[in-house]
């Protein structure tokens, strides 16, 4: 077997990508403090032609040079917008028709391999804090929560590993790759 070469993936450019179907999903990072994790969250979104990303409260903003570490390019493909208040980008995102789904931890959540995207709708995905997870006010305004099966002794994924499993189930049901 021989791997392919970066010329023979057939990648879309920035401008071929920016007019492209995407995903309807908008990731909301509510106060990351990694930029690395940033970065990492818009090449994830990037792969999976997320619409948007909202950076809110501290997270940092492109251009830096420690989110493009690991962006590698994804903040010059992927729209992205900072407002300070998480709960703007919520309110924004719900009149705008989005169902606002929180990835954490919580009582009555639902697992991630027992949600099925409805056909038609628009979702925004809130990943919190590495530490403290999505706030309070945010979690008493979303529609939903959903939350990633695990089964070993550490009490949480990655927030960037967090976003790759959400994004590509989302992705895989909604666009079924064949």
């Amino acid at each position: 077997m021989r791997k392919l070469k970066l010329d023979e993936l057939n990648r879309a450019t920035v401008d071929e990508f920016k007019t492209q179907d995407k995903l309807p999903v908008v990731v909301v990072l509510d106060n990351v403090r990694s930029m690395h994790n940033i970065g990492s969250i818009f090449r994830t979104a990037d792969g999976f032609a997320v619409e948007l990303i909202y950076l809110c409260g501290i997270t940092a903003q492109p251009p830096h040079r420690e989110i493009e570490k690991t962006a590698l390019g994804a903040t010059q493909s992927v729209e992205w917008k900072h407002v300070t208040e998480p709960m703007d980008a919520v309110n924004e995102l719900r009149s705008a028709g989005y169902k606002i789904i929180a990835i954490e931890q919580a009582e009555n959540s639902t697992m991630l391999n027992e949600f099925t995207p409805a056909p038609g709708e628009k979702y925004a995905l809130i990943f919190g804090n590495e530490v403290n997870g999505v706030s309070d006010e945010v979690m008493q305004n979303i529609d939903a929560c959903i939350e990633i099966p695990q089964f070993g002794t550490k009490h949480s994924f990655n927030i960037v590993v967090s976003a790759g499993i959400v994004l590509w189930d989302f992705f895989a049901k909604i666009v079924p790759v064949s």
